[in-house]
Parts: structure tokens; sequence; C-alpha cells
């Protein structure tokens, strides 16, 4: 733990930012939220609150002034070019205030230059390596939320749960277990330097639907089906075995076993 330091959390408004900030305050360590509104943040005591909009490079100036490390959360801007020069904004704040470290929230694959979504956090993590900052790169995978939520009660009430993964693997992690990656990074110099791609444990759907049976005492059957939208997306790169690679990363920076499948979908349902 490093009690004599500022933390500022960049986009700590969002639902990551959130978990990281309570999971700081949770540890007794100093931290300041930097948000576009201010007025977002009323319910986090403890918490210094300043404004830092990811467009407002002399606004962010001001955020981070006295920080000595700062988390980046990527912004959830889908323009690459507008994206990638919100980030900049940060880091380019960061360099100009002192910042001595910066951790930075990317995705899985991200170490290649690849054209796609991973583009852009590509593009940011060579200018956190050019900008001269002590630095962190977390490589988050897909968020477990996304797919096991509340929304899941429809499956039970129904008895089937489709996917269109074909049985396939989902390396997906909960957004609180990353949280707690986090906070760990930014309370420990050992972490400096280093790249970390996260995975949670591997699950399938038919897992999915045999947990839903056990914890809620009602037979749900798993189907596979065409499914569309944003989340036909991410189930068809499961199906192409896009999610079913594994890292230890995760479980080093917690210390701990990431929360298994079971235990999420007890805490949605």
């Amino acid at each position: 733990m490093l009690a004599d330091i500022m933390i500022v959390i960049c986009a700590a408004s969002g639902a990551l930012g959130r978990l990281v900030l309570r999971e700081l305050v949770g540890r007794d360590q100093p931290v300041v939220a930097a948000v576009r509104n201010p007025d977002r943040l009323v319910d986090l005591p403890g918490v210094e609150v300043r404004r830092g909009d990811y467009d407002d490079p002399a606004g962010l100036r001001s955020a981070l002034r006295g920080a000595d490390r700062v988390l980046l959360i990527s912004s959830p801007e889908l323009d690459h070019e507008r994206r990638v020069t919100q980030h900049r904004a940060v880091i380019d704040a960061a360099v100009a205030t002192g910042v001595r470290a910066i951790a930075y929230t990317s995705f899985l694959g991200a170490d290649r230059d690849e054209p796609g979504m991973n583009a852009a956090h590509h593009e940011t993590e060579q200018a956190i390596a050019a900008s001269g900052l002590a630095h962190t790169i977390l490589r988050h995978p897909f968020y477990t939320d996304a797919f096991v939520n509340p929304g899941l009660r429809a499956a039970v009430d129904s008895g089937v749960l489709v996917s269109a993964t074909g049985g396939r693997g989902l390396n997906t992690a909960l957004r609180a277990d990353l949280a707690a990656a986090a906070a760990t990074v930014l309370t420990d110099d050992a972490h400096l330097g280093r790249a970390y791609d996260l995975t949670g444990p591997v699950w399938t759907y038919p897992q999915l639907a045999e947990a839903l049976t056990a914890l809620t005492g009602r037979p749900v059957e798993h189907r596979d089906a065409a499914v569309t939208g944003p989340m036909g997306f991410l189930m068809s790169l499961a199906r192409a075995g896009a999610l079913e690679r594994q890292t230890d990363d995760l479980r080093t920076l917690l210390g701990r076993p990431p929360t298994p499948l079971r235990d999420v979908v007890a805490q949605a349902i």
C-alpha cells in the first residue's frame, strides 16, 4: 500500500470506475475521481471529486494536478480517431502535471498492431510507452456482467436459455474482479512496466443453464440458436473459439481465483 500518494481515477463515474473507487476507499487509499459531471458521484463519501472531461485537455490538467498516479479507463467512444485523441489528452495531461505512473484499461490482443476493435487500444498503449511515464497495462476481456445479469430471470421463467456460441467457452471476467486488480496495480510499484492479459475462468452456456437450474430449482435447458445485435456479435466470437484464451494474470493480481460462474449467477438472480 502506498499511503502517501494521490491516485486519480479518470472516467470514475462509470460502472468500472465506481468499483475501483470503492476498492481504494476500502483499502484506506486517498483517491480522486475525475469525471465529466461531478454531480454524478455524490453517493461516494470519502472521495474527492474533480471535473475531468476527456474532451477538455485544460480541464484534465487541473483534474490531475498533484496526482502521483492515474488510472486511464478507456473511453467508450466508438470513433477511432476521437477515442485515441481523448486518451492522448489524458496522457499529455499526466506528463504536463508530473504524474509518476499511469495504468490503462486496454483489451486482450491490443499488443498486436491489427485493424479492428483493438486498434485504438493498441495506439493508446504505444502512446503511453512513448510518453516516458512509468505504466501498467491492464488488458481486459469482455465483462461477465454483460452475459450474466438479472435478465437471466427470463430464461428461468421460460425454462430455455438461448445462445449462438455452439457450446464454446467464454473467458469473461467479472467487472468487480477487474476493479480489484486495478486497485492492486495502482497501489504497488511492483506492477510498473508490466502488461497483464486478464481472463476469468472459461465457462459455457450449457454450464450457465446448469447453474440456473441448480440455483433456482427450476429446469433450464440450453438451446443453440441465432442471436442478433451486439450480443450476437459477441456470441459469434465465442463460437469461433476467440474467447477461450486463458492466463493466470487475473488470479495473480487478485491473490485468489477469479469469481466462479456459479457465484456470479447467484449474485445476478
